[in-house]
C-alpha cells in the first residue's frame, strides 16, 4: 500500500456531480493499472476487486496485493465479511490508503455464500446494520454496501437499504438482479428506483451498462445518482468517454501500465483479448487467444496493431 497525498472527497463528488461513473469490483481485474487506465476516459470512482476482511487483517502477505498511489483516486476498497469485528478492523488498516469502504453484500458465487459473505447478507439486515455501524464507529472515510435484488421479496431488499442508512451508510449500490440470475436476463429497473426512492443517501445502480445508451437508459428509468460498470468496462475502458470500442490508445496505455505495475500474464493476457475482441477478426482472435507469455502479446500488438511499450 502506498499513501494517498491528496484526496478528492467523495461525499463532495457526490454533492457536486448529478451523474457519477464507477468501475465496479471485478475479482483479479479492478486493479491499479486498470483503475488508472479507466480513469482517463471518464470514470470518476474506481473500486478494488473484493478482498476477504479476515484474511485482510491477519494476513501481511494478503495486505500487499492492494497497492495504490497518488493518481487511483478516490478508491473504494470492498470488503466481503461477515463478522463486524473483522470488517471494522481490516477498514482500520486500510483506510489512511482510500478513500472509502464497502462492505459486499451481492456476490452471487456459490462459495462465498458457504462462506456467510456477499450475497448471504441479504436475508440478514440486522447483520449489515451492524457491521456498518461498528465500520463507521471505527475508520472516518466514507462507507458504502452493494447489495443485489433480493431473489423472492423486494420488500427485504428495502429493509435492507432501510436499516443500512439508519446506521450513517454514505451510499449505497444496487445490482438489478438476483443472486441466482444469469447476467444475460433483463435488469429489474423497478427494484433500482425503489431503492431510489427508500432512502436520502446516493444510490448507484449495477448491471448491463455497456455503452452511454445504456447508462442514459438507467438514469431514465431509475433516476439514481451514478452508474456502475463492470463488464462493459473490460470490453471498452473508454465506454464512459462515448467510444462505441476501445480506442488503440486506450489499449497503449493499459499496457504499459500493466507492464509498470508487473501485471502477471494471465491477468494482463485477458485484459488485452476483452478490450481487443470487438477489433479481431475470429480467426486472430484464436491465434491472439492461444499466446502463452507477455512478449509473445507484446509482439503481436506491436506487428499488427502499432502499439508502442516500454522496454
Amino acid at each position: 500500500m502506498v499513501y494517498h497525498g491528496q484526496r478528492r472527497s467523495l461525499l463532495q463528488l457526490f454533492e457536486d456531480q448529478p451523474r457519477v461513473n464507477v468501475c465496479a469490483p471485478m475479482v483479479r481485474y479492478s486493479k491499479g493499472a486498470f483503475r488508472e487506465v479507466v480513469r482517463d476516459y471518464n470514470v470518476d470512482i474506481a473500486y478494488t476487486p473484493m478482498i476477504l476482511a479476515d484474511v485482510f487483517k491477519s494476513s501481511e502477505f494478503a495486505r500487499q496485493d492492494y497497492t495504490t498511489n497518488d493518481s487511483d483516486c478516490p478508491v473504494v476498497v470492498q470488503f466481503a465479511a461477515h463478522d463486524p469485528v473483522d470488517l471494522a478492523q481490516a477498514a482500520q488498516l486500510v483506510a489512511p490508503y482510500a478513500d472509502g469502504i464497502d462492505l459486499n453484500c451481492g456476490c452471487p458465487q456459490k462459495w462465498a455464500y458457504k462462506e456467510r459473505i456477499g450475497a448471504y447478507l441479504s436475508d440478514r439486515p440486522e447483520l449489515v446494520r451492524d457491521m456498518v455501524r461498528t465500520v463507521k464507529s471505527a475508520v472516518s472515510i466514507p462507507c458504502s454496501v452493494k447489495i443485489r435484488k433480493h431473489p423472492t421479496d423486494v420488500r427485504q431488499t428495502v429493509e435492507l437499504v432501510r436499516r443500512a442508512q439508519m446506521m450513517g451508510v454514505d451510499w449505497i449500490t444496487i445490482h438489478g438482479r438476483t443472486r441466482h440470475q444469469r447476467s444475460t436476463e433483463p435488469i429489474d429497473y423497478d427494484v433500482i428506483k425503489l431503492v431510489k426512492e427508500s432512502v436520502s443517501v446516493p444510490v448507484l445502480a449495477n448491471g448491463s451498462i455497456f455503452t452511454l445508451a445504456d447508462a442514459e437508459a438507467m438514469y431514465e428509468n431509475t433516476g439514481v445518482d451514478g452508474v456502475m460498470a463492470a463488464r462493459g468496462l473490460l470490453q471498452n475502458p473508454a465506454l464512459f468517454a462515448g467510444f462505441e470500442h476501445t480506442p488503440l490508445e486506450c489499449v497503449e496505455k493499459y499496457v504499459n501500465r500493466a507492464l509498470a505495475y508487473g501485471t502477471p500474464t494471465f491477468i494482463f493476457h485477458h485484459h488485452v483479448m476483452y478490450m481487443m475482441e470487438s477489433i479481431m477478426s475470429n480467426v486472430e482472435r484464436k491465434t491472439f487467444n492461444c499466446l502463452s507469455s507477455t512478449p509473445a502479446i507484446l509482439d503481436h500488438l506491436s506487428r499488427y496493431y502499432g502499439i508502442r511499450y516500454s522496454r
